[in-house]
């Protein structure tokens, strides 16, 4: 059996499928629009960064390049263990631990962001407070996450997750001060089967099939919602 930390939410994808997973985070993105929006609002050259959610630590190398340390949190042990194996890296760290407990110091953080990783709105007040503990004066932190009001990927995502309401997400972060802006992102594969892999590990069975009918070729369209908050 895995080891989960204690309170974790059980992740849809990457938990059960690393392996497509990492096909995944190789196709979105390609522009690299995601980094260019958050380095716009506030640049992690020389901080201090914490990455929640980092599940095998895709993105840990990228930023222990420029920043003068990185700190990976993930609830999934076995992930977590991956991502420490992919960054044995002096300045980087990688723990078992979920968003509403971080194992870090307070004020001890300039840049924490977390993609992708169910961060979504109502019920992550404990998260939210774990960031005003750890970040420090002038720090920021960024959200990233699927924009389900728009385009096919929202539509398919609505359809899996009929009790998500977009409404209320919207309204939760707008109450706890956060900035917002969309992503058109979009995700790019070198192979069909990849992206026919990927789609089923995003959506319901009945849904992905039907995203793969009206998904041709090798890319499609990700919109997503970048959100961030000054400390």
């Amino acid at each position: 059996m895995p080891r989960i930390a204690r309170g974790a939410i059980p992740s849809p994808n990457i938990w059960n499928t690393p392996q497509v997973y990492e096909l995944e985070n190789r196709a979105v993105d390609p522009d690299r629009a995601a980094d260019a929006a958050m380095r716009a609002v506030r640049s992690w050259d020389g901080a201090t960064v914490l990455d929640i959610g980092c599940g095998t630590g895709y993105h840990l190398p990228g930023l222990a390049a420029v920043a003068a340390r990185v700190i990976g949190v993930e609830p999934h042990g076995d992930l977590a263990a991956l991502a420490r194996r992919r960054c044995a890296l002096a300045n980087v760290d990688v723990h078992a631990a979920v968003a509403q407990d971080l194992p870090l110091p307070d004020a001890s953080v300039d840049v924490a962001m977390a993609r992708w990783a169910y961060f979504f709105g109502p019920g992550c007040e404990p998260g939210l407070r774990e960031l005003s503990r750890v970040l420090r004066r002038g720090g920021t932190a960024f959200v990233i996450d699927l924009d389900a009001t728009r385009g096919a990927f929202g539509r398919w995502f609505s359809r899996t997750v009929p009790a998500y309401s977009a409404r209320e997400v919207e309204a939760f972060w707008d109450r706890h001060g956060w900035q917002r802006r969309p992503l058109d992102l979009r995700m790019a594969f070198e192979r069909r089967a990849d992206l026919e892999a990927v789609l089923r590990i995003e959506f319901a069975p009945q849904v992905a099939e039907q995203a793969i009918t009206e998904t041709p070729g090798l890319e499609l369209a990700y919109p997503n919602v970048l959100r961030w908050r000054h400390y």
